[in-house]
C-alpha cells in the first residue's frame, strides 16, 4: 500500500477496530515519509459465481440477496436486521465451505431454509419466485409442506 498523498510506501498502523456497518476492518494509518494519516476499510472479497438459469454466470453480491428477501419479507414479521443477518449467514456458509460456483437455485434453497423457520408467509412468497410455480397445485403443495395437513383441512371446513 502506498500514501495517498506522496505515494511513499513505508506506513505505520495507528488504530485498527471492526467497521460492523460495512463489514470490514477499519485501519488508521499514517506515512512515514509525509506523517499524514489516512483510514483504510479491509473486507473479504468473497469470489464466488452465481449460475444463472439461463446458463449465464454472475459475480456473487450480498446486496442482490439482500434485496431479494426484503422483497418476499415485506409487510410480514421479518425485519430488515433479520434479513441482513440471514445473508451474512449464508455468506458466511459459503465461505467457510469454500464454495466458488453455486446455482440459483442451491442459493434460494438456502435462503428458503431460513425463511421458513422465521416466517411461513416471507418464506412462500420467496418461493414463488425460486421455485417457480406453475400451477396452484404446486403452490398448495409448499403450503402443506409449512403446516400440519390438519391445521388446513380444519380451515376449509369453517
Amino acid at each position: 500500500m502506498k500514501c495517498p498523498f506522496c505515494h511513499h510506501q513505508d506506513l505505520k498502523v495507528n488504530d485498527s477496530r471492526d467497521a460492523f456497518e460495512k463489514n470490514a476492518i477499519r485501519r488508521r494509518r499514517e506515512c512515514l515519509n509525509c506523517l499524514r494519516r489516512f483510514t483504510t476499510f479491509e473486507t473479504i472479497e468473497l469470489t464466488l459465481q452465481i449460475h444463472k438459469r439461463d446458463g449465464r454466470y454472475e459475480e456473487f453480491q450480498q446486496k442482490k440477496l439482500i434485496d431479494g428477501m426484503d422483497a418476499a419479507c415485506r409487510h410480514t414479521t421479518v425485519s430488515h436486521d433479520q434479513v441482513i443477518i440471514i445473508a451474512n449467514k449464508i455468506t458466511e456458509e459459503l465461505m467457510q465451505n469454500q464454495i466458488q460456483e453455486i446455482s440459483t437455485t442451491e442459493l434460494g434453497n438456502m435462503v428458503m431454509k431460513h425463511l421458513q423457520a422465521l416466517d411461513p408467509i416471507a418464506y412462500i412468497r420467496f418461493a414463488c419466485v425460486y421455485k417457480r410455480f406453475k400451477n396452484v397445485e404446486e403452490l398448495i403443495e409448499a403450503i402443506h409442506s409449512i403446516q400440519p395437513k390438519d391445521d388446513i383441512l380444519n380451515k376449509r371446513r369453517v
